[in-house]
């Protein structure tokens, strides 16, 4: 740019000079006041000639407007420098983040960061050409830098994604798992419901299938009573239910006797090395006595009146504390029976003798001579009110322990079973 001025300078003044060698006049040059426009339109003294020239004029304009334009170009690049410095500036920063975040590449980036970082502008020609060259170098460097970052980020983005969908996976899995304990809990506990469920059902279709074949004997499965007319050893009644192993106990039943002397031995439960370990007997002229683990206490008990009297017996094993009841009203309490001894489980309940060996060996003379009816055992001591209610007939409530039902009860040696409806029954002897 700076070249074409000087060369319209050169063809003004050789204009000037041919003008001046066809009229044969000296052209003069005169110095321009500083800040005055380029030309010859200027005296000696410095003031400003008019000139009519048109071919003046139009150099004077030309001149002008390549000045404007120079400036205007002069801008625009002051005005590109400052957005190269600040993409500069703003490559740096991103360059140094991304080398940062990259692992084992810090030696090779750190000299590529001192590279990138340095000002590419750097101090731009005075030649326009040049300068623009200059920034035409600049943006290709620009360009590549910025390719790089795009590359390496990409590269760490991927990286990024391939954690990111690895932990998810990890968690998935994580959850999946789970998700098949939980449903694997829920069919273990499905399948335990179902196998209570059905173990009611069986337990409900037994009493139901009892109930239907006793129903042609007696008008209810607990209304009987088992008869043992004779003082023999081997009139007896058994039942087949035995016992868990317990710390406490209530045997409640009705009795109706008039054997003398002693009415003998009602019921017995004995165990593998000890046929005593509950007996209930009156032998002789001795009075009722209660045996647990063949330790005895007598009891204040009368029933060889001939009539139907209903006894309960409570036992627990802190202190061996004891209660006996005859038709509701508590007779007699006592302690040290026993005490601390839990009853063992696994034994025979034996109804009308006592036992000398599990199950058998009866005396005939420790035999029981009556009839006997709802024998219940509970694994715990009855409160008063609910003995009461038994024996007034005003409550029923089977043993929890030993109920007293006809599939329940079995009997030997002319020992008989005979329907009772003992609170009628009762009611008629009184």
């Amino acid at each position: 740019m700076l070249a074409l001025v000087v060369g319209l300078l050169y063809l003004v003044a050789g204009r000037a000079v041919r003008s001046q060698d066809a009229t044969g006049s000296r052209f003069v040059c005169n110095a321009i006041p500083p800040g005055a426009e380029p030309g010859c339109g200027y005296g000696p003294t410095g003031n400003r000639v008019q000139s009519s020239s048109p071919v003046e004029d139009e150099l004077r304009n030309t001149i002008i407007q390549l000045r404007e334009t120079i400036l205007q170009q002069k801008e625009t690049i002051v005005s590109q420098q400052g957005t190269i410095k600040e993409l500069n500036s703003k490559l740096a920063r991103c360059e140094a983040a991304a080398d940062e975040s990259s692992q084992g590449k810090s030696r090779g980036q750190g000299s590529r960061r001192k590279e990138y970082g340095k000002n590419t502008m750097g101090d731009l020609p005075r030649d326009p050409s040049e300068t623009i060259d200059q920034l035409g170098k600049t943006m290709q460097s620009l360009k590549g830098r910025l390719e790089n970052l795009e590359v390496r980020w990409k590269h760490a983005l991927r990286e990024l994604l391939r954690q990111r969908l690895g932990a998810l996976e990890t968690q998935l899995l994580r959850k999946v798992a789970e998700l098949e304990e939980e449903k694997s809990q829920l069919y273990n506990e499905t399948a335990a419901h179902r196998q209570r469920t059905e173990s009611a059902l069986n337990s409900l279709l037994e009493r139901i299938t009892e109930l239907e074949k006793n129903n042609n004997a007696f008008k209810s499965p607990e209304d009987f009573k088992v008869s043992l007319p004779l003082r023999t050893n081997y009139l007896y009644g058994r039942i087949k239910k035995s016992l868990p192993e317990m710390y406490a106990f209530t045997v409640c039943m009705w009795l109706k006797s008039s054997a003398s002397p002693g009415i003998g031995t009602p019921f017995s439960y004995g165990v593998p090395g000890q046929a005593n370990e509950i007996v209930l007997i009156e032998w002789g002229n001795n009075p009722i006595e209660l045996l647990v683990n063949d330790k005895v206490a007598q009891l204040p008990l009368s029933v060889s009146d001939g009539r139907w009297h209903h006894i309960c017996i409570t036992w627990t094993t802190r202190d061996g504390f004891w209660e006996a009841y005859q038709d509701g009203e508590r007779l007699g309490t006592g302690d040290n029976l026993a005490p601390w001894h839990p009853i063992k489980p696994g034994g025979v309940i034996i109804l009308g003798q006592e036992q000398d060996i599990v199950g058998g060996r009866f005396d005939a003379t420790q035999a029981f001579v009556g009839e006997l009816s709802q024998f219940n055992m509970w694994d715990r001591v009855l409160r008063p009110v609910d003995i009461m209610g038994l024996a007034n007939c005003s409550a029923y409530m089977p043993g929890n322990v030993v109920p007293w039902i006809d599939a329940n009860v079995e009997v030997f040696g002319g020992a008989t079973k005979a329907a009772l409806e003992i609170c009628e029954d009762r009611a008629f002897d009184s």
